[in-house]
C-alpha cells in the first residue's frame, strides 16, 4: 500500500491519503488536498518537516513549497534518521493495530483495515500523543 501521511505533533491531528504511486505530482496533490486544507491559516505560519524520500526532492514539489512560503516553512530531516521522524511511530502503531499477524485476501481488505486504524487515530488523537511526546 502507498499512503502519504503527516501528523501535527502538538495536537495529534493525522492526515493521510492512499495513492497508487509515490512521485512529485502525487505528493503535491497530497499537500494541496490534505495539508493545505487542514493547516493553512491566513497569517499563521506553519513548520513542515519531511524526510528524504526521493519524490520530496523533485522540482515540482519545491516549486509548490516556494509558491506557499508565505505560510509554510519546510525543513528536511537528515538522511537516514527515521528516529527523528514523528510519523514513524504512527506507522508502527498502524502495523501493530492494523496489519500484524493478519492474512488479507486482497488490497481492498488491507485498505479497510488501515482506514479503520487511521480513522480511529483521527477520532481519538490521544491514542498517539504519547508517541509524539519526544518530538514536542
Amino acid at each position: 500500500m502507498k499512503i502519504f501521511g503527516c501528523v501535527e505533533i502538538h495536537g495529534g491531528a493525522f492526515l493521510y491519503q492512499p495513492d497508487r504511486v509515490f512521485n512529485g505530482q502525487t505528493y503535491v496533490d497530497f499537500l494541496e488536498r490534505k495539508l493545505a486544507r487542514r493547516f493553512y491559516r491566513s497569517g499563521e505560519p506553519m513548520i513542515y518537516i519531511q524526510d528524504n524520500a526521493s519524490y520530496h526532492k523533485e522540482a515540482l514539489v519545491w516549486e509548490w513549497f516556494a509558491a506557499n512560503r508565505r505560510w509554510l516553512e519546510v525543513h528536511q530531516l537528515p538522511p537516514y534518521s527515521p528516529e527523528l521522524n514523528a510519523a514513524e511511530p504512527l506507522w508502527h502503531h498502524t502495523r501493530v493495530h492494523g496489519t500484524h499477524n493478519r492474512c488479507f485476501k486482497n488490497t481492498q481488505e488491507i485498505m479497510t483495515s488501515l482506514d479503520g486504524v487511521f480513522h480511529s487515530i483521527q477520532r481519538h488523537p490521544d491514542q498517539i500523543l504519547g508517541y509524539l511526546r519526544p518530538f514536542q
